[in-house]
């Protein structure tokens, strides 16, 4: 396999089928049906890694929180940055939940006074 995983045949790049993207589609719907009640992310799959589910949240972090918690995601393994030239303050985090890999992505803007955009 190559570093995109894409399986080499014939010397030509085969793409994954859906039935590779099972494990984050099986989370998906367990997740749904677990956690129905949560603020709905946006939800990311992606043939360059095929056993990642990535749920993002904009607009504040309270929906990033109650994913982690309940996902019990510790605390202290959120790592936090921040983009847009100081404005925006993003959490991150990951964990490995029922064959996949989970990954919460948080956004928000940063308060002018912490120096974010007036």
């Amino acid at each position: 396999m190559r570093a995109n995983n894409f399986p080499i045949k014939n010397r030509i790049a085969e793409p994954l089928t859906l039935d590779d993207l099972s494990a984050p589609l099986r989370v998906l719907r367990l997740l749904a049906a677990d956690f129905g009640h949560l603020p709905a992310p946006d939800v990311d799959t992606s043939h360059i890694y095929p056993d990642r589910l990535t749920l993002r949240f904009h607009g504040g972090l309270d929906a990033f929180e109650a994913w982690r918690e309940a996902l019990a995601v510790p605390p202290e393994s959120v790592t936090h940055g921040v983009q847009g030239s100081g404005t925006t303050r993003v959490l991150k985090a990951s964990i490995h939940y029922a064959g996949a890999e989970v990954h919460l992505h948080g956004y928000t803007d940063v308060p002018a006074a912490d120096g974010g955009a007036a």
